[in-house]
């Protein structure tokens, strides 16, 4: 597809294949690809069954937007058609010319079923993580969608995810640095233990009423310096640029058209 191009992050490729491998255990299997010409970097799950945001789950942020921290986690879905790939555009929808947000966060993969997991258990069900923007058009995730979230996150392209997968074993995720930038310029800056929720709480909770299938993205929420809470509000245009960087994973970058 396209031409050829130097990728930054073509030292080690990790790809998940959830299908159910040859003994039936269903688990999610690596392989490690050695270095490429790559004429297009792709999002790195091949099949997303499932995508489930965590919609407050930083302390700094909730402060921020001046919501009381909730009893237990506020989940909510994006749709499908949302994914898209590193480098390419984000598309700022007819509808929603003047409202798009950033929210950098730190996603989860699944990589075998999970179902009722405790918090004990949940980390031997994650594949491992990457970088995620959870894009959101502020008027739709309120009274333009009804005030229903996920209308405000379901837009085509509004869920990059990259560059790559860094598996569990690898990574402890309880205190990363995260950081987005928009045009070069530091709009969030924070670190995964300012979470009020931790990963393992995350899938456990998650899990209790949805079996969770290989594949299955959780969003673990923004940190503070989201674009609507700024005085004037900071939001997407045409031409910006957006990049996501998490400690150990790597850098999202987009576009935005």
């Amino acid at each position: 597809l396209g031409q050829p191009f130097d990728n930054p992050y073509n030292e080690l490729l990790m790809v998940a294949d959830p299908f159910e491998s040859k003994d039936g255990s269903n688990e999610a299997r690596l392989v490690l690809e050695p270095p490429l010409k790559m004429a297009k970097m792709l999002h790195p799950i091949p099949v997303v069954p499932s995508i489930i945001c965590c919609g407050l789950n930083y302390k700094k942020h909730a402060e921020e937007v001046g919501i009381p921290i909730p009893r237990s986690p506020v989940l909510v879905s994006k749709t499908p058609n949302t994914l898209n790939n590193p480098y390419d555009p984000i598309i700022i929808p007819k509808t929603a010319p003047d409202e798009v947000d950033y929210e950098g966060e730190l996603a989860i993969v699944i990589g075998k079923t999970c179902k009722d997991v405790s918090a004990d258990e949940a980390m031997s069900y994650i594949l491992g993580y990457t970088c995620a923007n959870d894009v959101t058009a502020r008027r739709w995730q309120g009274k333009k969608g009804g005030g229903q979230w996920y209308r405000g996150k379901s837009f085509d392209t509004f869920l990059p995810l990259g560059p790559s997968i860094t598996a569990a074993w690898v990574l402890d995720p309880s205190d990363l640095a995260i950081t987005t930038k928009l045009n070069g310029e530091v709009v969030q800056s924070s670190r995964t233990s300012d979470m009020i929720w931790s990963v393992a709480e995350l899938v456990s909770f998650c899990s209790t009423d949805t079996t969770l299938h290989p594949g299955t993205v959780i969003l673990t929420g923004t940190p503070e310096g989201v674009g609507y809470t700024r005085d004037p509000p900071l939001y997407l245009k045409s031409g910006d640029r957006v990049e996501v960087e998490i400690e150990g994973i790597g850098k999202l970058i987009n576009t935005v058209k």
